[in-house]
């Protein structure tokens, strides 16, 4: 999943044929299903044999954690990117940081390091921490009054999501808050639609930690729907690249508020892959299954590579032939570096369920939903998005 990730996000020829291949199913989706999937499973099994609150003290030191990697990148990213924007000769990294020009330092330092600023490539971390932060209050909350309250309060917030409640609330903050940033400079995703993904994800990691999950039955059982759902929606994804306009149905296939329509794809293309556990699962591989035991340093690293790339382009549109192999190569070379330094000390933090969970990330049932939905993030309305924020 985090090479899927990495040639989706870097300025290479490559993002256009890796982003989006089964349908609308983005590595955006897999990257969160998968670590609310985890997080579920590993807290739970935390809290059920050293308590709720061990489980509680884990987790936020989790989030701190996250929290100090992304803290990180934005110090690179002012630090550094910052300068080199500056010139004027990098448009593709100066869009990327345009907030911070406009509304000068003070501000963009401080409402990036309160997750209010999230510019793109930035925005994907803070929505795990604070999905991790709310994951702290709703595994305790479930023993008391069950999952079902959870789950269609998610679901409630994300139907509203998909009728605008985001910019509603956002206008409506924006009247007590003493902030004044764009809605757009708040990152992509719309975090009261993707809540919905996470919970459910949550939700599923759990039953999974209580032997619970009769996840192969409930796929066998939508097989024929899986199938039409995929078909129609790989067959609508190229159609949309060759200028098929959808006009006032385009929000049932939006990614940044996670529209119906994806929402079923990615149901239909993971339920698929369960049943292909025989085939995805010999993509079990050493140097994959370390990339998924340290695979937040490992996703780091891989943006830092995607700030040289955009570096590197200066005034083209992409990158020429050698630049993109070499950047390419470099990437993953960096991340299987980085894998083999990390991958002993996050299983040890994390402890031998972590280094279980994480090892079948590219095995069995696990990599056949890393497969079917993994942070693209960005994929190609992403690239647009970096070479210019007006394709929004």
């Amino acid at each position: 999943m985090l090479v899927w990730i990495a040639l989706t996000h870097l300025p290479t020829a490559a993002s256009a044929w890796v982003n989006q291949p089964f349908g609308f199913v983005g590595a955006a989706e897999g990257f969160i299903f998968l670590s609310a999937l985890f997080s579920g499973r590993i807290y739970f099994r935390i809290a059920d044999r050293d308590g709720y609150p061990a489980m509680a003290r884990k987790l936020w030191a989790r989030t701190l954690r996250l929290y100090g990697y992304h803290a990180l990148l934005l110090a690179f990213a002012f630090l550094v990117a910052v300068p080199i924007a500056s010139h004027g000769d990098r448009p593709g990294l100066h869009n990327l940081l345009d907030f911070y020009f406009m509304a000068g330092a003070k501000k963009a330092v401080t409402e990036a390091a309160l997750l209010i600023y999230r510019p793109p490539l930035l925005d994907i971390l803070p929505m795990y921490i604070i999905f991790l932060l709310f994951t702290s209050i709703a595994i305790p909350l479930a023993r008391n009054i069950g999952w079902k309250p959870i789950l269609w309060t998610s679901f409630s917030f994300w139907v509203l999501a998909q009728f605008g409640f985001r910019s509603a609330e956002h206008t409506f903050m924006m009247r007590y808050i003493h902030t004044r940033i764009p809605l757009n400079e708040m990152g992509s995703f719309d975090l009261w639609a993707w809540q919905f993904l996470w919970f459910v994800g949550v939700w599923l990691g759990v039953r999974w930690a209580q032997g619970n999950l009769a996840i192969e039955t409930w796929a066998r059982r939508a097989v024929v729907p899986a199938v039409v759902i995929a078909v129609f929606c790989f067959i609508m994804r190229r159609k949309l690249a060759h200028g098929l306009e959808l006009g006032a149905l385009e929000f049932l296939f939006d990614k940044w508020h996670l529209g119906p329509i994806r929402m079923l794809d990615f149901g239909a293309v993971a339920a698929l892959l369960i049943l292909s556990q025989p085939i995805t699962k010999t993509a079990a591989v050493r140097p994959l299954v370390l990339l998924g035991q340290s695979s937040l340093q490992v996703f780091c690293v891989h943006l830092l590579f995607c700030f040289a790339g955009l570096t590197l382009m200066g005034n083209t549109s992409m990158l020429n032939g050698w630049q993109q192999f070499a950047l390419l190569t470099i990437t993953v070379t960096g991340m299987l570096i980085t894998a083999r330094i990390f991958s002993r000390s996050e299983a040890k933090n994390e402890g031998q369920a972590r280094t279980q969970i994480s090892s079948g990330l590219t095995s069995g049932r696990v990599t056949g939903l890393a497969a079917g939905a993994s942070a693209g993030r960005l994929g190609r309305r992403d690239s647009i998005r970096l070479a210019s924020r007006s394709s929004d």
